[in-house]
């Protein structure tokens, strides 16, 4: 095993700064130190929010990660679409040559008109030929998302093309609570985020969130409640439970996680497991050859770990510590008695 604390710091340097940036993509199973895994996705999140990352958390107890829309679902719930949409359409305006002198500074259409002393329909014109071509014809993206962040830019530009209930609508779509598909037929979308589509969707927001200056994304999905059966302790507090047909579905869709990697950039998921998920055989890894096929390292170094496999197990840094101060002491009594 690989000390938790070296391995976090091996991450951060090898993955972080270096590999992702540049349109890497990685998935990672990792069984963290006993009772330190929410520790560890505090520290792994923690670490590439400082490095410039936008991050999601998914938890196999309050989500259905059988399903790979509510895995979109549960991260766009996390990302903050206006900040996103505002922000590129400043990258827009400056691109139109209608630069925004600070952040804080109105976006609006009419206060660019005003502030260059231009008509406000050329502004329009020339800001909207700009997102044409920095998002409608960005093809890394699926149409359907392409269609929903020009319009979200729109809005920020309160350029009169969107309204806020069509707005609030595309929001909805995105975090899977819109009721009616039939209110985005205004902005040309048509159909629902469903398991058909969501991948795609997946590897769009990823190619979004670098476009809007990011790094890159890191994603952490928790699946240790896939070892708790339906009749494990009757606590309603421990969330979702998983038969086994849902738990193959789910690691179906991990599969293709990593199958589908050369559709991402910049795109890192860490996938956080229990020690079941090696032993057992009915609920763990054993149970899709598939998966293990692709994560399992069969070929490797019984005295050595290598910290670039895709599953990692873990030890406690402060068992080391532990175990060096014993020693320490052992050594002390030992001169003492000699």
């Amino acid at each position: 095993m690989i000390d938790n604390d070296a391995y976090l710091d091996f991450f951060s340097k090898e993955y972080l700064t270096d590999y992702l940036p540049k349109g890497g993509v990685t998935t990672k199973f990792v069984v963290p130190p006993l009772n330190e895994e929410l520790n560890f996705i505090e520290t792994i999140t923690s670490k590439a929010h400082s490095n410039g990352y936008a991050v999601a958390q998914i938890d196999s107890a309050t989500s259905k990660v059988q399903m790979i829309e509510q895995i979109f679902f549960g991260i766009a719930r996390q990302i903050d679409w206006q900040k996103l949409a505002n922000s590129f359409a400043r990258l827009a305006a400056h691109s139109a040559g209608y630069p925004v002198p600070n952040d804080d500074q109105d976006l609006s259409l009419a206060m660019l008109a005003f502030s260059y002393g231009a008509d406000e329909r050329e502004v329009k014109r020339d800001i909207n030929i700009v997102l044409q071509q920095k998002i409608f014809k960005d093809y890394s993206m699926v149409g359907e998302f392409r269609v929903a962040m020009m319009r979200l830019c729109q809005y920020e530009l309160k350029s009169g093309q969107v309204t806020d209930l069509e707005r609030d609508s595309i929001l909805s779509w995105l975090e899977g609570s819109l009721k009616q598909i039939s209110l985005l037929k205004s902005a040309l979308i048509f159909r629902k985020i469903t398991r058909s589509n969501a991948r795609a969707m997946l590897f769009s927001l990823s190619r979004w969130i670098v476009a809007n200056g990011y790094r890159g994304f890191l994603l952490t999905i928790d699946i240790r409640n896939f070892q708790r059966a339906n009749n494990d302790l009757g606590d309603a507090t421990s969330g979702i439970t998983y038969s086994r047909n849902a738990i193959i579905d789910a690691y179906e869709s991990l599969r293709q996680l990593i199958d589908n990697a050369d559709e991402f950039s910049n795109f890192a998921t860490f996938v956080i497991v229990s020690p079941e998920f090696l032993s057992n055989d009915v609920r763990g890894l054993s149970a899709y050859q598939a998966l293990k096929l692709r994560i399992y390292d069969e070929v490797r170094d019984k005295n050595r770990d290598n910290p670039y496999s895709t599953l990692i197990s873990l030890s406690s840094s402060k068992e080391d510590s532990i175990y060096d101060h014993i020693e320490d002491n052992l050594a002390t009594l030992n001169e003492v008695k000699q």
